[in-house]
């Protein structure tokens, strides 16, 4: 079985990423890219599928964890009767292929440790042909596996030999001593890959981050959870391109047993956007550039065309499938590669690229010439489309509907239009996007908000929440003082907090379809945890209308939610007090950066409008 979702840990090289369990085990590993297959699937199956571990033979009375500094370099301390041994791992930044390295560190004492590896091409379908390779001029030799188009070369100075489909090697490691292994990922038809310096990969590796940490400009309350979060967006941008996925996992459940499964290994314009108002106000201007670069390539062609998400390099064939040799994360089948969501209708996309726009405007004071066109190319879509009913923020599979949020988002794509144009001093007619603007909102406000529940609600004409309605008064549709505003949060702590935490909606049966029968909003079957995201939206609200103590006390109970290294997945099951969803979860990472900086700001001052809100600038 595999581990628990929040006892995994993150490595990576900003192209891919691997997870690392507490036991020294990496369950996930794809290559050469988040969204390439994966070698070591165990996580979504069994040993079987694929996995690597480095541990003590011997039981061991503690596991202790950190990452050194603010670095992606995992250090993993196993305390045993015999002595204490380090587990380092990391992934170097690359030039060519992808690396993962180990280095077994002795502490004290003298432990016997055990290396296991069950390399599984194909998400965990292939089982390779392995050789061996000798040692030669570079370093000490090991194995090659090779199977249809991938191949890793394990190399390291201790034996290592093949048992029942397995790479072993049992070793003792002392004090003071250390034992480096190196798995590089290959193209098949490659060599197995030459030995490297792991020592001088470590200080390359932990210099990196370390000088792109100290680039960081936040000063306020709960720093280094902060900087823990920035890193792991960092992480999870695909360096070459300046995508950002949503996270680098697949089909982990929302609901353990349950078919709510999705591949998240993919650019959402959306969860981009939130990651890059993050990234930009802690100072990092230059994914913020790389970003916008990779949006207009990858929307490149008729506004019509453009999609809510795309691959890492900006690719729209996403096809989704399933791979029914995979058992699923304790039984949560099906698991799904590709994402149909691809070819959904989302309205509110067109918002939050615009914000995004408007946000790089404000921080670094231009924009790329080009990049105004795809706004004006956009905004002028939104103005065709936005009465079209679509299928949401949370990617619906039921019908298309009015949703509230998605015109509000409408919204904010003609309000920030405006904003650029008054800031650019653009010859466009900015009056006719005014009266567009204020359009959208008076019919927002006569048919999104219900008088008999006193709040906003899902869908025009509907009586059921939405924590998607949280985002309101933090993109400035309306002030957080309006009734209307506190009668829509107040409703939410109410009908959608379970113990503290927010969820996106109800999904059991609520609505009576043609038929007369009851179905789910999103055409899916009922449960799921609760969305760790909205419950920051939660606290941001909360905030901005001065109620800071209530606001700090849900935040600091997401907080304690982390793992021992700072990690947050998807969602949270309020029940078993477990992680569910895809880990680690950008989004989550993203809230808990706007939320500490809000509450940080509403310290200062006592009401009224934070400049960061949800990371949003209004």
């Amino acid at each position: 079985m595999p581990s628990l979702i929040e006892d995994y840990a993150l490595i990576g090289d900003s192209q891919t990423v691997a997870l690392v369990a507490r036991d020294g085990c990496i369950g996930w590993f794809c290559a050469p890219r988040f969204d390439s297959e994966a070698c070591f699937a165990e996580l979504l199956g069994d040993a079987r599928n694929g996995f690597w571990r480095i541990a003590p033979v011997a039981e061991h009375s503690r596991i202790m964890r950190r990452y050194r500094g603010d670095t992606l370099v995992l250090e993993t301390v196993f305390d045993t009767p015999t002595g204490s041994v380090a587990l380092i791992d990391f992934m170097p930044r690359r030039s060519d292929l992808p690396s993962i390295v180990r280095i077994v560190e002795g502490r004290s004492g003298s432990v016997s440790m055990r290396s296991e590896a069950a390399i599984r091409f194909g998400y965990g379908d292939i089982v390779p042909w392995v050789r061996s390779v000798p040692a030669d001029v570079s370093g000490p030799g090991g194995i090659d596996a090779v199977g249809g188009a991938h191949g890793l070369t394990v190399r390291s100075p201790v034996s290592l030999e093949g048992v029942d489909r397995r790479t072993m090697a049992e070793f003792t490691v002392s004090a003071g001593q250390r034992v480096p292994f190196i798995a590089t990922w290959h193209e098949s038809y490659r060599s197995p890959q030459p030995w490297f310096d792991p020592y001088e990969a470590l200080d390359e590796t932990e210099r990196w981050w370390m000088q792109w940490s100290a680039r960081c400009r936040y000063d306020g309350e709960y720093r280094d959870a902060v900087m823990r979060s920035l890193i792991t967006l960092k992480a999870l941008t695909f360096e070459p391109s300046g995508g950002i996925v949503a996270a680098p996992t697949t089909s982990l459940p929302e609901r353990i047993g349950g078919v709510r499964n999705w591949d998240y290994r993919y650019c959402w314009l959306r969860d981009a956007t939130f990651t890059l108002n993050a990234l930009l106000d802690a100072g990092y201007d230059e994914e913020a550039a790389s970003w916008v670069e990779w949006l207009r390539r990858a929307v490149a062609g008729d506004p019509e065309d453009m999609q809510i998400l795309y691959g890492v390099a900006g690719e729209r064939r996403l096809w989704e499938s399933e791979l029914p040799w995979l058992a699923g994360y304790e039984g949560s089948r099906p698991v799904r590669i590709g994402n149909e969501a691809s070819q959904q209708f989302q309205l509110d996309v067109f918002g939050e690229v615009m914000d995004m726009f408007h946000t790089s405007l404000t921080y670094l004071g231009s924009l790329p010439s080009d990049a105004v066109d795809l706004a004006r190319f956009l905004v002028k879509h939104v103005r065709g489309v936005w009465r079209q009913p679509d299928e949401g923020i949370w990617e619906v599979r039921g019908p298309r509907r009015h949703f509230v949020h998605s015109k509000v988002m409408a919204w904010v794509a003609v309000d920030r239009w405006v904003k650029i144009i008054t800031q650019l001093e653009l010859d466009e007619p900015v009056r006719i996007w005014a009266d567009l603007r204020d359009e959208i909102h008076r019919e927002v406000c006569a048919h999104g908000f219900n008088r008999d529940v006193g709040a906003f609600t899902q869908y025009y004409g509907s009586s059921e929440l939405d924590a998607s309605c949280l985002m309101l008064a933090l993109v400035g549709f309306l002030p957080s003082s309006d009734p209307r505003i506190v009668g829509t949060v107040e409703s939410i702590r109410r009908e959608l907090m379970e113990d503290g935490f927010v969820m996106r909606y109800r999904t059991e049966p609520v609505h009576v379809g043609p038929s007369g029968a009851t179905e789910t909003i999103d055409g899916l079957p009922p449960g799921e945890g609760a969305f760790l995201l909205t419950t920051f939206w939660m606290v941001d609200n909360l905030a901005c209308m001065g109620r800071v103590d209530e606001a700090r006390a849900i935040f600091e109970r997401l907080m304690e939610l982390r793992n021992d290294v700072g990690l947050l997945s998807e969602q949270y099951d309020v029940t078993t007090s477990r992680f569910l969803g895809n880990m680690p979860q950008a989004f989550s990472h993203v809230g808990l950066v706007n939320s500490a900086s809000n509450l940080s700001e509403a310290a200062v001052h006592a009401v009224g409008p934070l400049r960061r809100r949800a990371g949003h600038v209004p």
